[in-house]
């Protein structure tokens, strides 16, 4: 298990197999609303990362019922992958601090800059992190 699962899982609070679907899940999702120059270098520089958004990166992707679709009407983005992470069981708590813990091992790996520009190119994420 890599760095980012392994801190995830203990500083959320969450089982390792959650955290790496979760993680995965996450970064899947940033690399495919993100600004596409940033969120390669992002996910390049955390080692294991481009491991997980390959595993998981289509994990939940579209579907998700009617919420789903209605939440896709609505913009999607950032609460679609919200309702994915909490069919893993995740609370809105959980998620929160999913997104913090993966945002500042991000951080640390590929510097305030390209983790900047990832976050404000992502409509509504910089209020989860």
């Amino acid at each position: 298990m890599n760095e980012l699962v392994t801190r995830v899982a203990d500083n959320v609070g969450i089982a390792p197999d959650t955290a790496e679907k979760a993680v995965g899940m996450m970064l899947g999702f940033l690399q495919r609303e993100a600004d596409d120059a940033a969120v390669a270098r992002m996910i390049e520089s955390i080692p294991g990362a481009p491991e997980l958004v390959a595993k998981f990166n289509g994990e939940g992707a579209g579907g998700g019922g009617l919420l789903g679709g209605l939440m896709a009407s609505f913009g999607g983005g950032v609460m679609a992958l919200g309702q994915q992470l909490m069919s893993l069981g995740l609370g809105m708590g959980e998620i929160t601090g999913l997104a913090k813990e993966t945002i500042k091992v991000a951080r640390e790996h590929a510097g305030d800059e390209t983790v900047d520009t990832v976050v404000a190119s992502v409509p509504g994420l910089s209020q989860f992190v």
